[in-house]
């Protein structure tokens, strides 16, 4: 295999993979790589925003109680805190930068307003583009940047660890099948979420939760695998996929209405429409089996020139389909839509493993709790992605050396299975699995996954094979902490037990080949 020796190696091309290889740029050599083009990523797709308390009549403390009121009294107080303060201070620094958002008139900050804030304070760049336009920004600052390395369409295919020190990954290239071996002092997860793992999701083909399975395999604690945020509003058209409505569509003014016409949030929660997300999405739900069809989003009421201007690139997506933004109902119903779970990092981005760090979705920073507030996603990228170059940096050269290791090889002959099983778990976990949950599903589920994860082991060398073990992985791993926690809580609605218990506020810790654990969520700044 090649073998390569970097400073860091980054994996992920999402804003926050961006930002930490961007940062660390600035003190050694680093690998970027992406399992794809580098502009696939659900940072990419972002149309809601950035949020960030920068108007005249916000403050940080108004955020940082925004966030912990979503997150349902699962947030880390330190993390939200860091959040909200560096975050202001890192969206100023992007403005600096160069980073063009958009403004008003009188060339104020243009901010918009989204469920569960109390403020206005949702940034925008090109109008509903602001992670394409995120992402491109520090694109541009990557691809010119001499300390940097890029590797498109190579995929990680195992952690490195021994003695839980990380000292580097294996890699195989998807267009050769060639395999190398980075070795590194920190090795930075950035792979982003796991939604596609359902059917229904408004993610990109790539986020199928592959860092989520190879941190598992590598010994690192993962943690509220059980919240799976559902975005309320994507657009739903009989044989295709869902296409996100953003929440500032709603944000605007936007009515859920049902079939018949009613508006029903009003009666449900006082923000209504506005309401965190998981409210939102958890009503339409029900709605929808009450009525047995889906609802709609009506914005008649509302001033179409600035409709068709300020969402210009969802008034096109619904023109395609004959759909008009203004005039028309949009039917939508719920969709998988981010990870509120995963890696289990310190507030420097730090696993239980040295040099092993996590940031962006694929991490559990302890800012999200159990519900994510809307545009929090793309600022804890800006602030975690440069946090962990601040510990990262120090690390000393690994001692421990890379032993050798198996070629993993691409197998055609293997494309059908893994394409069966793959959908076949997207509809178990969407049935079974999904937005609203019971002990005799979810239990039947994971005797499902178990037979595939006993049929495709970890350790198998064909990639079809591996990612199949990779894909069950993570749907166990939702399974058995919504198997634990006999509550419903934010993104984590079960029928047979609605409501929220109060013995329950902590996180679940997974961790393999050990016993399922908590840990006190820390409500002390």
């Amino acid at each position: 295999m090649k073998q390569y020796n970097f400073d860091f190696v980054v994996i992920g091309s999402g804003l926050a993979g961006l930002l930490a290889a961007y940062h660390a740029s600035a003190y050694g050599t680093v690998a970027l790589i992406s399992k794809s083009e580098l502009d696939v990523s659900n940072s990419y797709h972002a149309q809601g925003g950035i949020a960030a308390a920068i108007g005249s009549d916000d403050n940080p403390i108004y955020h940082f109680n925004d966030t912990l009121t979503a997150g349902r009294g699962l947030c880390d107080h330190d993390a939200v805190s860091i959040l909200v303060n560096e975050g202001l201070e890192q969206v100023r620094a992007m403005i600096d930068m160069g980073l063009e958002f958009d403004k008003e008139p009188n060339g104020e900050l243009l901010l918009g307003l989204e469920g569960g804030h109390s403020h206005r304070r949702i940034l925008h760049a090109d109008g509903d583009a602001t992670g394409k336009v995120m992402t491109g920004f520090m694109l541009q600052k990557i691809i010119s940047n001499p300390q940097v390395t890029t590797f498109e369409y190579t995929t990680a295919v195992k952690i490195f660890t021994q003695n839980a020190v990380c000292s580097g990954i294996q890699t195989m290239d998807y267009t050769t099948g060639e395999n190398a071996i980075f070795s590194s002092k920190a090795t930075i997860l950035a792979t982003g979420g796991l939604s596609r793992i359902y059917a229904r999701s408004t993610n990109p083909y790539t986020a199928t939760g592959d860092g989520f399975a190879l941190a598992w395999q590598a010994g690192a604690k993962l943690a509220d695998m059980e919240f799976i945020q559902f975005h309320p509003t994507a657009l739903s058209v009989d044989g295709e996929d869902a296409y996100l409505i953003s929440e500032a569509v709603r944000g605007e003014g936007a009515h859920l209405i049902d079939k018949f016409g009613k508006r029903f949030m009003q009666e449900l929660h006082p923000m209504a429409e506005l309401a965190p997300r998981d409210v939102v999405a958890s009503a339409i739900f029900k709605r929808m089996l009450e009525t047995d069809s889906t609802v709609f989003l009506s914005l008649k009421h509302l001033d179409a020139s600035f409709l068709k201007e300020r969402f210009h690139s969802i008034d096109a997506k619904l023109n395609s389909f004959g759909i008009d933004l203004a005039n028309d109902l949009i039917p939508i119903s719920p969709a998988a839509h981010y990870t509120v779970g995963g890696v289990r990092t310190d507030v420097w981005g730090q696993t239980n493993i040295s040099g092993l760090f996590a940031c962006g979705e694929v991490a559990s920073s302890g800012v999200m709790g159990a519900n994510r507030l809307a545009s929090n996603s793309l600022l804890e990228c800006l602030v975690y992605g440069k946090r962990i170059i601040y510990k990262a940096k120090n690390l000393p050269e690994p001692v421990v050396k890379i032993l050798p290791s198996e070629r993993v090889y691409l197998n055609n002959a293997t494309d059908e299975s893994y394409l069966a099983i793959k959908n076949e778990l997207s509809l178990l976990m969407g049935l079974q699995v999904g937005i609203v949950r019971n002990k005799e599903e979810m239990t039947a589920a994971l005797s499902r996954i178990n037979e595939i994860i006993q049929l495709h082991p970890s350790d198998n060398t064909d990639y079809n094979e591996k990612k199949i073990n990779e894909l069950a992985t993570v749907c166990r791993l939702i399974c058995v902490s919504a198997l634990e926690r006999e509550e419903s809580r934010g993104g984590h609605v079960r029928s047979d037990f609605p409501e929220e218990s109060a013995r329950m506020v902590y996180h679940i810790i997974q961790e393999k080949d050990k016993k399922l654990t908590t840990e006190e969520v820390r409500n002390k700044l």
